[in-house]
């Protein structure tokens, strides 16, 4: 039958079911075939955090949303045009979410009065009119999809898990994905397993069939590939960009790379990539615990590595006695902090970016280091080159701050000109340094591993056992120069205010603070850092549409800050700092700046919307000064 083609320049699609009902892998799936077909893209799956959630609960509900456009997007969109619910939970738990004329298509087989109850509905919902402002789809996915690979020979419970092609097959032809990715995918997943294979290509094209012949869709969708600059793109994580940064880093600098790490949601991913890749001179340890795994990459980073730990904000916590130490030791070690809600084990699958002022102060002592935040999954990639640059160059433990969004989204990454990428110089000491006089007046060449570079005040980097460069370093305080242990107040003065200006002097390489703001007249300033900004520059694109003058600056550096950054703040009448805390950058920019920066903050597990951000930036920007 003829079907009607209506052309969108964007769509919103949300997969959600039960924890084992394969909604990432669907999710995934569906991001494969748009970003085959040439869409820009953004994806939020979320997890539950229980590990075998009672299946049917709010608790166990399991999610990926995908936002493809014809278009440059920035998020993976607030509300969901089309929700794929396959059991009450899910509709419950993603029903206020939806705005009228949304279409929600339901898989019915699970909606018995004992589901309806678990997850906490009195009525049905299907048949109460609770969802008449919707364009519901009632189906029994489950049945058609046991109907149609009842010639494989599973059992009943093996056939109905190959309900999420079904599904995924209905959504790809409602909006005209690709098939070939998909049905390449199974064929090879499933390669060993021939009946699985076959039913689950079978039960996807089936999908695909019932969108094409049923007439309860008689609407089919295009959304057209983006305009895109020219090149090799592949769909990406923030995760998988950040693993494949830190190799890039190791090959830039010539440096094998040591990983050591505990697994923690949701930084896991990091250790798994890296340990695929010993062909490129990737070590990866996992440690028992946290300390260990800390003190391995600070022992590898002494023994000439690059020295790498990855971890979420409790393990940061374990790990600060040992960062101080690194601070002390001066090494390069780059310290990867995928942020999750806390405190403590808080919120282990979920986002939020409250691990700021943790990086800069969660230390004894005077303990500075740089930090450095990536703002989109593509950006973890560079954000992990810039750090290790900064680690090797400086002599420094660097804090790199990601987050649950950035780790688990995704997006397209046009693959980098590997032979443009900067390169990182280690500059190991291979001679003597300084020269003492012996006991029979004689020069002697001996070296000190506290002789510092002019320029960059990081102290020389000598590999053990290389021929006269002999030394001991510790966590006890160092003379100056020689390294000796010293107690002396003036020396520990000294080298405080040494380090926190080595520090301080990486602004220096970092450059100017990159202002958006194409009228020039903007009087408000929206500053950002890390993953919020895809929703703050969603926002003020919203608001400039409208007419009114904004500007957007987003840090990359935060500590030190960039050189300027005092002073294009000053540029602006008013200064709004949206973060998912309490007010972190705020704080820091009010202490540092003296400006009266407004902070719109919320710890709620999830990425800001983009329209909740549109009516703070609307609201800040057309307020009318008043007279004291």
């Amino acid at each position: 039958m003829s079907k009607q083609v209506k052309q969108l320049e964007r769509v919103i699609i949300r997969f959600a079911g039960d924890s084992g009902d394969g909604m990432q892998l669907t999710g995934a799936r569906f991001t494969a075939e748009t970003a085959a077909f040439g869409n820009d893209l953004s994806t939020l799956p979320s997890f539950p955090a229980e590990i075998r959630a009672p299946a049917g609960t709010m608790a166990g509900v399991s999610s990926f949303q995908v936002h493809f456009a014809d278009f440059d997007i920035l998020t993976p969109g607030d509300s969901p045009d089309v929700l794929v619910a396959m059991n009450p939970a899910a509709l419950r738990a993603n029903r206020p979410d939806l705005r009228p004329g949304a279409s929600v298509i339901v898989d019915t087989h699970d909606f018995t009065k004992r589901n309806l109850a678990r997850a906490g509905y009195e009525q049905n919902p299907l048949e109460d009119g609770s969802l008449e402002d919707f364009n519901l789809h009632a189906l029994d996915l489950t049945a058609t999809t046991v109907e149609a690979v009842k010639d494989f020979g599973l059992s009943r419970k093996d056939a109905a898990r190959a309900k999420n092609m079904f599904a995924l097959g209905l959504l790809s032809w409602m909006y005209g994905r690709p098939t070939e990715p998909t049905i390449e995918f199974l064929s090879t997943t499933f390669a060993a397993k021939a009946d699985l294979r076959d039913a689950n290509i079978t039960a996807f094209r089936a999908g695909w069939n019932f969108g094409e012949t049923t007439e309860a869709f008689a609407v089919r969708y295009e959304v057209r590939p983006a305009a895109m600059a020219q090149g090799r793109y592949r769909n990406i994580t923030g995760n998988l960009a950040l693993a494949y940064g830190l190799i890039a880093a190791g090959r830039l600098s010539g440096l094998p790379v040591f990983l050591g790490a505990y697994p923690i949601t949701p930084a896991s991913d990091v250790l798994h990539e890296l340990s695929k890749h010993k062909n490129f001179g990737v070590t990866t340890f996992q440690a028992e615990d946290e300390i260990a795994g800390v003190g391995a990459a600070l022992g590898a980073a002494y023994g000439g590595h690059l020295g790498v730990t990855a971890t979420s904000g409790p393990g940061i916590a374990l790990k600060a006695e040992t960062i101080g130490l690194a601070v002390m030791l001066e090494l390069p070690l780059v310290i990867c902090d995928i942020q999750r809600g806390g405190p403590s084990t808080g919120l282990p699958t979920k986002t939020e970016q409250a691990d700021l002022l943790q990086a800069k102060f969660g230390r004894n002592g005077e303990a500075p280091l740089p930090i450095v935040a990536p703002r989109s999954p593509t950006d973890c990639f560079d954000a992990a080159i810039e750090a290790a640059r900064i680690a090797v160059t400086y002599r420094t433990p660097v804090m790199l701050l990601s987050d649950g969004y950035l780790a688990n989204g995704s997006e397209p990454w046009l693959l980098p000109d590997i032979d443009a990428l900067p390169r990182i110089e280690p500059d190991f000491a291979r001679t003597t340094n300084h020269t003492v006089q012996g006991k029979d007046g004689e020069d002697v060449q001996t070296f000190w591993p506290y002789q510092r570079d002019p320029q960059t005040l990081a102290r020389p980097w000598a590999i053990p056992g290389t021929p006269g460069l002999e030394h001991r370093i510790g966590g006890l305080e160092k003379e100056d120069g020689s390294g000796d242990i010293s107690y002396e107040p003036a020396n520990h003065d000294l080298m405080v205010r040494t380090r926190a200006a080595k520090v301080a002097r990486v602004a220096e390489t970092i450059g100017r603070t990159y202002v958006d703001d194409p009228t020039g007249d903007a009087r408000t300033l929206v500053v950002g850092w890390g993953s919020t900004y895809g929703p703050i520059g969603a926002g003020v694109r919203r608001v400039r549409r409208e007419g009114i003058a904004v500007a957007q600056a987003h840090l990359r550096h935060l500590n030190p800050f960039p050189a300027d950054l005092g002073e294009v703040l000053h540029r602006y009448d008013r200064v709004l700092v949206p973060e998912m805390n309490l007010g972190q950058l705020s704080m820091l920019l009010r202490a540092e700046f003296l400006i009266d920066a407004v902070g719109y903050h919320q710890v709620r597990g999830l990425p800001f919307r983009a329209e909740e951000l549109a009516d703070v930036i609307r609201e800040l920007a057309t307020t009318k000064e008043t007279s004291p």
